[in-house]
């Protein structure tokens, strides 16, 4: 074989190596880098959704508040990002503001899908 006929091969493995291995290598370290700056106190976001507040650690451990009076605990790589605290996710009761029925719709809709054609 000559250099020339193994050309494609060598794009071939590069090109798995740009488009795989790299891109996951950098996820994983990226992972290690949050798991490492994890501390008590801090909002995150697991890879499950569900929002918490850390309140310990222990090891590759973590307990989670993820509501008032409920903790859970949970492996530290299920963390998929920490995100800001939001004092609005602190308050008991969520404000309502907003929820009523907009002026330009009709109080009521029709039973089924073209009733409102056929009373006219």
């Amino acid at each position: 074989m000559t250099l020339f006929e193994l050309l494609p091969f060598a794009a071939i493995a590069v090109a798995f190596w740009f488009l795989i291995i790299r891109p996951s290598s950098v996820r994983r370290k990226a992972q290690a880098q949050l798991v490492a700056s994890l501390e008590p106190g801090q909002r995150i976001m697991t890879t499950a959704g569900v929002f918490g507040t850390v309140t310990a650690l222990d090891g590759e451990r973590l307990s989670v508040e993820i509501a008032p009076g409920v903790v859970i605990e949970m492996l530290a790589a299920a963390v998929a990002q920490a995100v800001p605290a939001d004092p609005a996710a602190d308050e008991a009761e969520p404000e309502a503001e907003g929820l009523s029925q907009p002026e330009n719709l009709p109080e009521s809709l029709p039973a089924e899908p073209g009733a409102e054609a056929d009373r006219g």
